[in-house]
């Protein structure tokens, strides 16, 4: 009877050892990168940049989501041998997406916390804005 009472409060407190650990650790991962916008790369080449979360789980979730689409000059009939990448924002497709991504972590190469002096983001503060404009001349 003593032993049975033993072993049910060890086993109470290794499941509550056990929860404590995880939650802490989910909640040092979202703390982490709480707020800081990420630019994720896949393994099709793809870059998306947006918020990321469920790091922890096979997959992930990718929010508020802006991406680069590159136009060739002969598209705009300027200088052929120049291209230029502009900012899409997710849901602007034919098929209507919603600002929400699912992403196979085996699918993602790796992910960036992205500064807010980025390029990438004030390009996405002057789109919010009303700005439409972000185009970016292609690095070559």
């Amino acid at each position: 009877m003593k032993l049975g009472r033993i072993v049910m409060f060890v086993v109470v407190l290794l499941v509550v050892a056990g929860g404590s650990y995880f939650g802490y650790r989910q909640y040092r991962i979202n703390k982490n990168h709480q707020g800081v916008r990420q630019a994720v790369f896949l393994t099709n080449g793809q870059v998306y940049f947006g918020y990321l979360s469920d790091l922890e789980k096979q997959v992930t979730v990718l929010k508020d989501i802006y991406y680069l689409k590159a136009q060739n000059a002969l598209q705009s009939g300027t200088n052929p041998d120049a291209t230029k990448l502009s900012l899409i924002k997710l849901g602007e497709e034919l098929q209507g997406p919603k600002d929400v991504m699912y992403i196979n972590r085996d699918q993602i190469l790796f992910y960036e916390d992205m500064k807010d002096s980025s390029k990438i983001n004030d390009a996405i503060t002057k789109y919010t804005s009303g700005q439409t404009n972000s185009t970016f001349p292609a690095t070559q």
